[in-house]
């Protein structure tokens, strides 16, 4: 039976692109990772620009990642002690069943 795998989604500030990307190679996976930009909207205007405020949105550049359990508290951690107060947001889903079409 296939180890159990999971989806890492970050969504980061585009001033971090690069050191996550750094981040994210040393992960090895089958899966490798993928990046896009998307707009994040929250009630909350905790470190938003006045232009962000008025459009209701903040640009951040969105991570996912397919990982193997026995590698996912590793990752965490990394990102944990490496990006500390940075205000990355993030979550873990399982992957139900994922393949190539």
């Amino acid at each position: 039976m296939k180890e159990q795998e999971y989806l890492v989604t970050l969504n980061v500030p585009p001033s971090l692109e690069e050191p996550i990307v750094d981040c994210l190679l040393t992960f090895e996976t089958e899966h490798g990772f993928s990046s896009l930009p998307v707009s994040a909207h929250d009630h909350r205007n905790q470190n938003l620009s006045i232009a962000e405020q008025v459009s209701g949105r903040q640009d951040k550049i969105r991570f996912q990642m397919y990982i193997p359990e026995q590698a996912l508290p590793e990752l965490l951690d990394k990102l944990k002690n490496d990006f500390s107060g940075s205000g990355i947001h993030y979550w873990v889903m399982p992957v139900i069943k994922s393949g190539y079409l």
